[in-house]
């Protein structure tokens, strides 16, 4: 099917340049050209360097640290692109900040993830694209179309290749068990799952855990590592209960510190994160391995583009 649009461009921010050119690449284009500076007192100025009038705009833009600052870098993007008649734009966020904020657990509380989610509407966004979002119930707080991809079957078909023996995958909370399912009815391994309270932010505590992993290689799977504290009290547990080497998937590797100093344990055997986020080149950890979802995205991107099935690439 014909796209109504004439032509297709691709431009990026500074959240992910590396991600944007893979993605570029990948769809045989180049990336178009912006540019992006900073006034004195931090202000950011936009200036795309080539028309978009009636283009079919995709802005590539993970809502990476500093958070607040390329959520803002993407808001002035879409803000220029607008004033220069886009055709149409799509906001590419493959890791979408404020998801943890996504319900009022306690009076007089935000609930940022619909507050951002109604910026990027009211800003001129025309659609989303987005990956492995920390509730997929936000994507109800959008007005816009709204395309959910997620890494599973790239992480799933990475672990598969390892062909453990005496594995189980493992759940680490009760939102990720959907995921931990899909996972270990693809490889065909047990289901363990863990439960855990948050007394306070970035703070997890295990409250009980259901399954086997004596003398087993667990594989914890989730959809993001911030400070990995929760992820420590998993791995506590598991130890506790004799498992042996443990492999960590995840789509988000956010890597606040301390995060890596505290996955640096000798029972860990590999920690696996997808590119949605950059991470640092000054990242020392040998047991990280970073897989790409360039070819993922750009394969959206082309389908969207062309009025086409986007959730065929899951089936």
């Amino acid at each position: 099917m014909l796209s109504e649009y004439h032509q297709m461009k691709i431009f990026t921010g500074t959240a992910n340049p590396n991600l944007a050119k893979e993605i570029a690449d990948f769809l045989g284009v180049s990336l178009g050209g912006v540019r992006i500076s900073r006034f004195a007192n931090g202000e950011i100025y936009v200036r795309f360097e080539e028309t978009v009038r009636g283009v079919d705009v995709f802005v590539i833009q993970p809502f990476s640290n500093p958070v607040n600052e390329t959520l803002m870098e993407l808001l002035i993007m879409v803000d220029a692109l607008k004033r220069a008649s886009a055709g149409r734009i799509t906001a590419v966020i493959p890791f979408y900040a404020y998801a943890r904020q996504e319900k009022k657990t306690a009076p007089r509380e935000p609930i940022t993830a619909r507050m951002v989610a109604d910026i990027l509407s009211t800003v001129g966004v025309n659609r989303i694209v987005t990956m492995d979002l920390h509730t997929p119930a936000i994507q109800g707080f959008f007005n816009i179309p709204v395309d959910h991809l997620t890494a599973l079957p790239k992480l799933s078909q990475y672990i598969k290749e390892k062909n453990l023996k005496n594995g189980v995958v493992i759940a680490p909370d009760a939102g990720s068990v959907k995921k931990a399912e899909k996972l270990a009815d693809y490889l065909h391994l047990p289901l363990g799952v863990m439960y855990k309270r948050r007394p306070a932010f970035n703070v997890a505590e295990m409250s009980f855990f259901i399954g086997d992993v004596k003398g087993k290689s667990p594989i914890i799977i989730d959809d993001m590592i911030d400070t990995a504290g929760s992820l420590v009290q998993v791995i506590d547990a598991l130890e506790e209960r004799e498992a042996k080497e443990i492999h960590i998937l995840a789509t988000h590797g956010i890597f606040s510190p301390p995060a890596l100093e505290r996955l640096n344990r000798p029972n860990i055997k590999e920690l696996v994160v997808c590119n949605t986020l950059p991470v640092s080149e000054d990242v020392s950890f040998p047991k990280l391995k970073v897989l790409s979802i360039a070819s993922l995205l750009g394969d959206a991107i082309r389908r969207i583009h062309q009025n086409v099935s986007v959730s065929a690439l899951f089936d």
